[in-house]
Order: structure tokens, then sequence, then C-alpha cells
């Protein structure tokens, strides 16, 4: 049985930061393509980071602020965030998946099958 759970939130002033991570059992995350998605109060889940392959990918929002990592060994992904701003507050999800496709697909939450309950960050000004 697959299981992702997050861990590593919670609220923190804007410029701030935090460090994200997700326990992956029942797989292998190296094999798999490895994202983080976060989700506001009334908007849509978006994509914010993807490691697949050993490449990292990065919603525009968050380049140069984020870094997704992981540690093959203990099977756990990380977000490393600096710099947090107000509207990078949501709840962070851990996803997993076989996409298929180019670098688009690698941050729509519909590819991925596996996914975590989510971990609450809030950031204020």
């Amino acid at each position: 049985q697959v299981q992702l759970v997050e861990s590593g939130g919670g609220s923190v002033q804007a410029g701030g930061s935090l460090r994200l991570s997700c326990a992956a059992s029942g797989l292998a995350s190296s094999t798999y393509d490895m994202a983080w998605f976060r989700q506001a109060p009334g908007k849509e889940r978006e994509g914010v980071a993807v490691i697949a392959s050993g490449d990292s990918m990065y919603a525009e929002s968050v380049k140069g602020r984020f870094t997704i990592s992981q540690d093959n060994d203990t099977n756990i992904l990380y977000l490393q965030m600096n710099s947090l701003k107000p509207e990078d507050t949501g709840l962070y999800y851990c996803a997993a998946g076989t996409i298929y496709g180019g670098p688009w697909h690698l941050l729509q939450p519909f590819f991925y099958t596996y996914w975590g309950q989510g971990t609450q960050v809030t950031v204020s000004s």
C-alpha cells in the first residue's frame, strides 16, 4: 500500500523559510516522478516543483526561492522554501506518478496517481 505523508508546514512571516518533507512508503520514490503541489482556498491545485529522473522543474512563481530534493536512501522528498510570501499560503501536497509527455504535464495534478494528505503553510505579511 502506497503512503505519502507530508510534514513541516507551519506559520511564518513573509521572508521566512520552511522545509517540507514527504515520507514515501510502498514505493521507491526514485523510480517515480515526485512533485509538490499546493492549493489555496478557493483556488485550483497548482504544481510547485517536480523532480523527475534526477532533473527538477519549478513553477515560475517559486523559481529561485524553492528547492526540491529527494533522499533515495530514506525515501523522503523535500521542499525547501525560502523568501516566503503571503501568496505562498496554502495546503501543500506531495504526489507521485509516472508522467508521460512534456514538461507541461509534470506540473499538472491530473497525471499523478498517489497523493498525501497535505500540510498547511501560512505566510503572514
